[in-house]
């Protein structure tokens, strides 16, 4: 559980800070900060995946709530307008907690109002609770809790405002209210305990949200609120509102109890699987079920909260951390499945669009860490059959197209090593872009698909021998081994006694990157221990940090140290500098790889494993942010939940370092 006090909550900046996050498993969530006061676009009560895992709308924003007490009426709202924060409700605040959902706790004049907020997993459906009572008596007479509900009804990355368009009709029967602003929109449904409902009408103009100001981008909206729920607290003292965009979820708003402990038993089951005892561990698999969704009849992995949806690199990286590590090894498999179907001229796409357009197919590693997945799901389950049956032909026809050449000029060089790029593209996982500007292009031999090249070799060369193909088996063999020479022969540095980031051509990167990484973490190294621990201590002295490892050296004259400011500015420090957690896995595989798993070792990968344990309770409340900054105090940026971020430290720490 993690919990503040009313020092925290009554702080609006600090409190601002700490975010928490609600999911569905469809891609849609709920989310906001502790007081309440949303300070992101993308906050809100229900953020409704309308084609799973995407097409997300913003439905409900929040619930704007009024106490009266005798005739006096108390604000428990928080928002942001310009110059002012009104109505200033987090002064009632005295705790908030994540337990596992989260719980506002105000306090007014003796009365006490408990605030619960969950979804239901595989719906589109928030449900809030309340409860209320008095310290020591009974509710006075006329004791009311109105809701006023904000609905925005808009794409989850952009802004409304007040406009003539809006239908501001609502059908109201017994316990049940319904909306559907916009044409085209679904309807919102809101069943609720009983309530007087009251049509209002109202423009919530101008309000704020600081964190899209901070980023550079469009922080002003109004909001409509259509009608009042009065709540006669004498006659029910916990009331509930069920807010979905499927009507069948509307008829059990007295079972709201059992809809609650349902999901407290479905998480704690996740917990269960797990072979230690690590309260870290285990917390970490509780935020990775907030990544695995569906996408039609198969699972995904959404790679970030808020704004992310599924991208197949980071699907590939985090699948053996969030699937496997935790024992859903069900799930692993169907996101194999579900990306074997979309592999085009033998690739696996780069993501999907919010949008539901087609797949974008501009990645070269996606595709190769889609071997690394397999291989991890071989190793953890056994179940090569599954991999004979479903995937090693469309694994040999990848190789295939990498031989012959795909897009943006992908294509295995004379020497064995994986060519790629063309001007104006991203490729790798150093893909920041600001218009025409390719901040890190590394067209030619990036040094980590080079080591994920090899690595899907050898994968193969394994598969085929355990499945009798000796023609493929000598063939990845022979592969593998002309990479493996042409690797040590090209790409270490004695200058820097480490590995050049890119070659191309007779052009050599010596910047001093995290990518080299990658070439001792992975199963199937091309380098000598002597090499490899070489390349460790430069990493250690230059790139890491108590979040991860940096993207560039601070040495470097195009390094900085700061992820801030508008788009241009945040792009231009993405991966020049910015710190990444989810490279503390491979930076800690590869430190027990080249100095053996004894105590000494463990004991300082736990370390560095711990650190981030407060971290759980700065930013995305449970979760590990997408990034810090690369100069102390290391601010956490980014988005507050990153999948592989989660995923690698699970992945680690079950694997490497509490391992049996």
């Amino acid at each position: 559980m993690i919990k503040f006090d009313q020092n925290i909550c009554r702080d609006v900046e600090s409190a601002s800070q700490r975010e928490w996050l609600e999911t569905n498993g469809l891609g849609g969530f709920a989310s906001s900060t502790i007081t309440g006061l949303n300070t992101r676009r993308y906050h809100g009560l229900l953020v409704a995946a309308t084609e799973p895992p995407v097409g997300r709308l913003v439905m409900l924003s929040k619930l704007e709530e009024t106490l009266v007490l005798d005739g006096q009426r108390y604000e428990l709202s928080t928002n942001q307008y310009p110059g002012a924060i009104h109505p200033r409700g987090y002064q009632y605040l005295t705790e908030f907690r994540l337990d596992p959902f989260p719980v506002q706790v105000f306090e007014v004049d003796g009365v006490v109002i408990q605030k619960t907020v969950f979804m239901l997993h595989g719906e589109n459906t928030t449900i809030i609770q309340y409860s209320v009572a008095k310290h020591d008596s009974e509710l006075p007479d006329g004791t009311v809790l109105e809701v006023r509900p904000l609905i925005p009804c808009r794409d989850y990355h952009s802004t409304g405002h007040e406009n003539g368009v809006i239908d501001s009709g609502f059908e109201t029967a017994e316990g049940l209210t319904t909306i559907c602003p916009y044409p085209g929109n679904p309807t919102l449904w809101f069943a609720h305990s009983t309530a007087q409902v009251e049509a209002t009408g109202h423009w919530y103009r101008n309000l704020q949200y600081q964190s899209e100001r901070d980023r550079g981008l469009d922080f002003n909206e109004d909001i409509f609120n259509p009608f009042n729920l009065k709540f006669d607290l004498l006659r029910q003292s916990q009331p509930a509102i069920h807010v979905s965009t499927e009507p069948r979820h509307t008829q059990n708003i007295g079972d709201t109890a059992g809809l609650r402990q349902d999901e407290v038993e479905r998480r704690a089951r996740l917990r269960g699987s797990l072979r230690t005892e690590e309260q870290f561990v285990q917390d970490l698999v509780a935020a990775a079920d907030q990544f695995i969704v569906k996408r039609g009849d198969d699972k995904t992995i959404i790679a970030g909260y808020h704004w992310f949806s599924d991208w197949g690199r980071d699907t590939m990286i985090s699948l053996p951390g969030l699937t496997l590590a935790t024992g859903r090894d069900d799930v692993a498999r169907s996101i194999l499945l579900a990306f074997a179907k979309v592999v085009d001229r033998g690739m696996l796409p780069n993501r999907f669009p919010d949008a539901g357009e087609q797949p974008e197919y501009n990645t070269v590693d996606a595709t190769l860490w889609y071997f690394e997945a397999v291989r991890a799901l071989v190793q953890r389950t056994g179940d090569s059959q599954f991999v004979r049956d479903n995937l090693y032909q469309v694994l040999g026809e990848i190789i295939d197209w990498h031989v012959c050449g795909t897009r943006y000029n992908i294509r295995v060089d004379s020497d064995g090593l994986l060519n790629s790029g063309e001007p104006g593209v991203q490729l790798t996982w150093m893909d920041a872009k600001v218009g025409d500007w390719v901040v890190t292009p590394r067209i030619g031999k990036p040094v980590e698909i080079q080591a994920l090249w090899y690595n899907a070799l050898m994968v193969m060369k394994e598969l085929a021998a355990g499945f009798d193909d000796r023609a493929g088996e000598r063939r990845y063999g022979r592969m593998a081994g002309q990479a493996k020479k042409s690797f040590n022969r090209l790409f270490w540095n004695e200058a820097t006694d480490c590995l050049y980031d890119v070659i191309d051509g007779q052009t050599f990167d010596q910047s001093i990157r995290p990518n080299q990484v990658l070439a001792i973490s992975l199963t199937h190294s091309m380098l000598s221990r002597e090499r490899a621990k070489r390349i460790m201590a430069v990493v250690q002295r230059d790139l890491l940090t108590p979040y991860g490892l940096r993207t560039l050296a601070p040495g470097d004259r195009h390094y900085h140290g700061r992820y801030a400011g508008s788009p241009l500015e945040r792009d231009g420090a993405y991966h020049q500098g910015t710190v990444w957690p989810w490279l503390i896995g491979p930076f800690i595989t590869a430190y027990l790889k080249t100095s053996g798993r004894n105590k000494r070792s463990l004991r300082q990968a736990e370390q560095w494993l711990k650190t981030f344990e407060s971290h759980l309770t700065e930013a995305g409340l449970g979760q590990i942010s997408e990034v810090f900054d690369g100069d102390p105090p290391h601010l956490a940026g980014g988005c507050i939940a990153q999948a592989w971020s989660v995923a690698e430290l699970l992945r680690v720490a079950i694997e490497d370092v509490y391992s049996d």
